[in-house]
């Protein structure tokens, strides 16, 4: 059940970025970027069975933000994807800092608090390994990207640009993430896992979301018709 639900939340959700750029473009992309910064960061805090192993949510949400620069990278070029970088780690940053004020302040109710206190109390390890893998790995799937459209250009080559970028991009992102959020706070056996199924769903993703960035690429946004 776990691995269809996956799937249908994949497609969901690289159909709706691609919406997204339709009708907004270039600005559209940008709000999916911080927006799915801070979505990926909450659903991380889930774990679930996934083929058989311990894996966390936000995968495909982290994935369609490199999904998303990508796409910026291809069609706007690097000062504009570096700008996108710079906003989801900017919103990122806020929102653990907003956060993390709201859980001072004393409750009316301490039901809705302690359920609050239980999930965002996580996000500040979380949140600090996801800043430091978030900034590390994006600014190299940009500068990667960019390096190998230079040298092997073309719409053919589309899908080399955007699976090597990835996939090297996030395994320094898994490396880094991975320890710094969950050593000590799980089995390290279970943090073994996550690692290793952590970094196969975002190859996963990769794959998926090669044909979504074609149609991305071949739009026109309507701000621009």
């Amino acid at each position: 059940m776990n691995e269809l639900l996956w799937i249908a939340l994949a497609l969901i959700n690289f159909t709706a970025l691609g919406l997204v750029y339709k009708y907004y473009g270039l600005m559209g992309l940008f709000a999916w970027i911080a927006m799915n910064s801070v979505i990926a960061n909450i659903q991380v805090t889930k774990t679930i069975e996934f083929f058989g192993l311990t894996a966390t949510l936000g995968n495909i949400a982290y994935g369609s933000i490199f999904l998303a620069t990508d796409a910026i990278s291809e069609k706007y070029g690097l000062k504009e994807a570096k700008k996108a970088v710079i906003i989801g780690f900017v919103s990122l940053l806020f929102f653990v800092l907003v956060m993390q004020i709201s859980l001072l302040f004393t409750p009316q109710s301490g039901a809705v608090h302690d359920a609050l206190a239980v999930i965002f109390g996580l996000i500040p390890r979380i949140a600090l390994g996801s800043l430091v893998a978030y900034i590390l790995s994006q600014w190299l799937d940009v500068y990667l990207f960019q390096y190998i459209k230079k040298n092997t250009p073309g719409e053919k080559k589309l899908y080399l640009r955007n699976l090597f970028s990835t996939a090297t991009s996030q395994l320094i992102d898994t490396a880094i993430f991975v320890p710094i959020a969950f050593l000590g706070a799980f089995e390290f056996a279970i943090v073994v896992d996550i690692f290793i199924t952590t970094y196969l769903i975002k190859l996963f993703v990769a794959l998926i979301d090669t044909p979504f960035i074609y149609w991305i690429k071949s739009m026109t946004p309507k701000e621009t018709e």
